[in-house]
């Protein structure tokens, strides 16, 4: 088969090559799928780049990726199915993310076929394509893990989504709509008109408009880009709000080469201990299967609505990940093997 071959750490233009390599074997709990979407996104970036380095120890490989096919994301058929494999059977359309554990580290989805656990996958509905299915993965199990329990809190709840153009913050807006919060989305003047498809009640131009001195008060602030210390928010955060920090480097601009984001992340978590409005790090997160159960009914029910800015063939994943590093993408990245 084909598939995207990541020789080492650096430019994706110099480290990632298409090769003939051998179509993977099917375990007896595993689905082998054809491939028909693999989504780009910012673990993929960072993996094939290597930065920031301390990456590479957890997950990946130090000194190169191990497995060699980058992508984590995908939607595909069912080709076969190992002996004690029951919940698929050959000719499902299925999406899921291929890698367990620790986000930095390949998942071999950008190629024309891959084997994978069942409990990783779900059925795609009938009403999503398979290049939308493919983006939910990996963004919706962060938005679904670091999102406040919005409906415990009751309808009303005024929540800000900064940097709420990009995959993990265009499905926060779009889980705190569906609870019936008033949602605040920050992000580039040209993707405005993308926010209010979302669902934003109000969209604000991070390049004229500072949100931290608006004089607004949000009960939840979730930062997805982290442009703004937390010192800052705490003037537009609610006596008793929740601040969370997904954090992001910003594809190497931001941060420490070595270290990226975590210091700043530690320190909050530090924090979390004495002000109530940091709220703890969710150390367990829901069961792959449970999630992708989740997904599969949001998506069937329209609560989530993928957007798909454009898509790439297997040659053309470094021009993707260059166009995902650019910030200019009104939507998501997809990679179609074919």
């Amino acid at each position: 088969m084909r598939a995207v071959v990541q020789a080492g750490y650096g430019d994706p233009a110099e480290v990632l090559a298409v090769r003939t390599v051998r179509t993977p074997t099917v375990g007896d709990d595993e689905v082998r799928v054809r491939v028909r979407a693999a989504s780009v996104h910012p673990d993929v970036w960072h993996v094939v780049t290597g930065l920031p380095r301390v990456l590479r120890g957890m997950g990946s490989g130090v000194r190169r990726p191990t497995p060699r096919i980058p992508g984590t994301d995908m939607a595909g058929e069912v080709e076969s199915v190992g002996a004690r494999v029951t919940r698929f059977g050959p000719g499902d359309a299925v999406f899921g993310e291929t890698i367990t554990g620790m986000q930095w580290r390949n998942g071999a989805a950008y190629a024309e076929y891959l084997t994978v656990a069942q409990d990783a996958l779900a059925k795609k509905p009938a009403n999503v394509t398979f290049e939308q299915a493919a983006t939910v993965p990996t963004a919706g199990l962060i938005a679904l893990t670091n999102l406040p329990d919005l409906e415990a809190r009751g309808a009303g709840q005024r929540v800000l989504v900064n940097g709420a153009g990009g995959g993990v913050g265009a499905i926060a807006i779009q889980l705190a709509r569906s609870s019936g919060a008033h949602v605040t989305a920050v992000d580039h003047t040209r993707k405005l008109d993308l926010l209010r498809t979302l669902g934003a009640d109000r969209v604000v131009d991070h390049t004229t408009d500072d949100i931290t001195r608006s004089g607004h008060q949000f009960d939840v602030v979730f930062d997805v880009v982290g442009n703004h210390p937390f010192s800052a928010y705490r003037r537009v955060l609610a006596t008793d709000g929740t601040y969370v920090l997904i954090g992001h480097d910003h594809f190497g601009t931001q941060g420490r080469r070595w270290l990226g984001s975590i210091p700043r992340m530690f320190v909050l978590m530090a924090r979390s201990t004495v002000d109530r409005r940091l709220p703890r790090p969710p150390f367990a997160t829901p069961g792959r299967r449970e999630a992708m159960d989740r997904f599969h009914d949001l998506l069937a029910d329209a609560t989530l609505a993928p957007v798909v800015d454009r898509t790439f063939t297997l040659d053309q994943v470094p021009d993707a990940l260059a166009l995902l590093a650019s910030g200019r993408a009104l939507g998501r990245i997809v990679i179609t093997p074919g």
